[in-house]
């Protein structure tokens, strides 16, 4: 059975679509990459599948209950948190912390002690002190220090140093290896590319692509620098082939993915004595499908 199960899930406000007809599936185990800028119908999707916001129309479940009528019961095995963490000035951090864990019915102390050292948080002090990086890992130790069975993180490592993003980074790969499943939503391209077993890419309110890394690398396409024997002659005129430098004796180029079986076979003509091609990131995807859309 999915852990989340999004089918044609519509959302409007008034006139506008904010989500229009998306499918999304997360497999048990599974860390699932979510992304989008701002406003492309990211955090719409997750309030639909936390309870907070009712879909329009189709179908959202979680654990294969409603995510509306039985938000109640499913919270209790999800651990949320948001990109804006907000927090009660009075109380400190470790108080926020064991309220969380509390509600939870988890009572893991050594579990507590351990992340708020890895995450170097000051349990002693009020959260109305705390930085926008410190709330953040109030939230994260919190949900981390759950025997939660669904994670759903929206932007979690904002105002994390990148320090912290490596400890977030580890965190999860513990969570992948007890068998939990997580939602990431992150503009950190590259975390998602290192983290992530499947993804999917949201524009305009519409899932535009789903699928693993590879499966999604013929969106784009790969750079190569190489050097030749002699002089490549119009490589420019050669179909898929892209963006062409000549820096001294180096080529550099980017070729369309498909088209790259054919692009090297022409310029080994010219007798190849170095080639390096990196295949594109998901970064590359991201621009891929936006450099046209304004954002």
């Amino acid at each position: 059975m999915a852990i989340i199960k999004m089918e044609q899930v519509v959302k409007k406000f008034g006139a506008f679509r904010a989500l229009d007809g998306i499918d999304l599936t997360v497999n048990p185990g599974e860390i699932y990459g979510f992304i989008g800028p701002n406003g492309a119908g990211k955090t719409t999707a997750i309030r639909i599948l936390l309870g907070i916001l009712r879909a329009t129309g189709g179908k959202a479940a979680i654990f294969g209950r409603d995510a509306w009528a039985e938000a109640v019961e499913i919270h209790k095995q999800v651990a949320y948190v948001p990109g804006e963490v907000n927090l009660w000035p009075n109380l400190t951090g470790g108080e926020v912390i064991d309220l969380f864990v509390r509600l939870r019915r988890v009572a893991n102390k050594n579990r507590r002690e351990e992340l708020i050292e890895r995450f170097a948080l000051d349990p002693s002090k009020r959260c109305g002190t705390y930085s926008k990086g410190n709330r953040q890992k109030v939230a994260l130790i919190a949900a981390f220090a759950s025997d939660a069975e669904l994670y759903i993180l929206d932007e979690p490592t904002s105002g994390l140093d990148p320090l912290m993003e490596q400890v977030f980074q580890e965190c999860i790969q513990e969570v992948r290896e007890a068998g939990k499943s997580v939602l990431l939503s992150s503009h950190i391209l590259s975390e998602v590319e290192r983290l992530c077993d499947r993804l999917s890419i949201i524009r305009r309110g519409k899932i535009i692509e789903t699928g693993t890394m590879e499966e999604l690398r013929h969106l784009t396409r790969t750079n190569v620098v190489v050097q030749t024997a002699e002089p490549i002659q119009s490589l420019q005129e050669i179909a898929g082939v892209h963006d062409l430098k000549i820096n001294g004796e180096e080529v550099c180029f980017s070729v369309d993915s498909e088209r790259i079986g054919a692009v090297i076979k022409y310029i080994s003509r010219f007798e190849i004595l170095s080639l390096q091609s990196t295949p594109p990131t998901l970064e590359d995807l991201f621009i891929h499908h936006y450099r046209d859309e304004g954002g």
